[in-house]
């Protein structure tokens, strides 16, 4: 994958002559400078220039990028133009067309419980209002790296495990700030064709123990214990 251009170090496709012509959702290319800065002081690994994992975690950087910021499905060059789906702890997998129109947060958080016991209704949001909650929620923003790759490029099932967090600073569907880091682990398998464009993305994690987050701040033992477990794979 290329190099992002004058800009985001850890990003593709976000600035240079090649986005001249994207249409961003908030109208111009987001900024990653605290989001960044977040990932730096708070990563657990460092990988080298051009390793596998930094390259898978470009990949998966780069493919969240496109896929929370760029509106209209043929701008995202992270992913296959026709071919690309999406499944989430195996639920009904999903086109890109799909996921534009839900959005990533919605699409990533879908759920089979009945909505009276849902903490966060994927159903019941717009792109803009979970866009906003999360934003709101993690004033900082939610970090994400790359943790094992079991399987990189060239083969075509490129299969890692990822931790995402941030610090919940602001309020979540009225819920009260706790101050304390949110995070969680999953396993990812990325489907690449051979330009390493992903034709289908597989995450799997504990969705509930996630959001379950936000109502009471987290033990210090929950970050030491989730980094050992494997994450469920369950549709809740």
């Amino acid at each position: 994958m290329a190099s992002a251009e004058g800009g985001d170090k850890y990003r593709s496709f976000l600035h240079g002559d090649g986005e001249k012509n994207t249409v961003w959702r908030h109208g111009a290319p987001p900024n990653y400078d605290l989001v960044n800065k977040l990932f730096e002081e708070e990563r657990t690994k460092e990988w080298a220039e051009g390793s596998v994992e930094e390259r898978v975690q470009r990949l998966l950087k780069t493919w969240e990028m496109e896929l929370v910021h760029k509106v209209r499905p043929e701008d995202q060059k992270s992913v296959h133009p026709k071919n690309y789906s999406a499944t989430t702890n195996g639920l009904k997998p999903l086109t890109r067309e799909e996921v534009t129109a839900m959005g990533g947060y919605n699409a990533f958080l879908a759920t089979t419980l009945p909505p009276e016991h849902r903490i966060y209704d994927p159903d019941a949001e717009s792109v803009e209002s979970a866009t906003s909650t999360f934003l709101t929620a993690f004033p900082r923003g939610f970090a994400i790296e790359v943790l094992d790759v079991y399987s990189g490029p060239p083969n075509p099932g490129i299969a890692f495990k990822f931790r995402h967090w941030g610090y919940m600073e602001g309020p979540f569907k009225g819920h009260p700030p706790h101050g304390r880091r949110v995070e969680f682990f999953g396993v990812c398998v990325f489907h690449v064709d051979e330009d390493t464009k992903v034709e289908k993305a597989e995450f799997f994690y504990e969705r509930g123990n996630f959001l379950a987050s936000f109502l009471s701040a987290p033990p210090a033992s929950a970050s030491a214990a989730s980094a050992s477990g494997c994450p469920v794979m369950r549709g809740d």
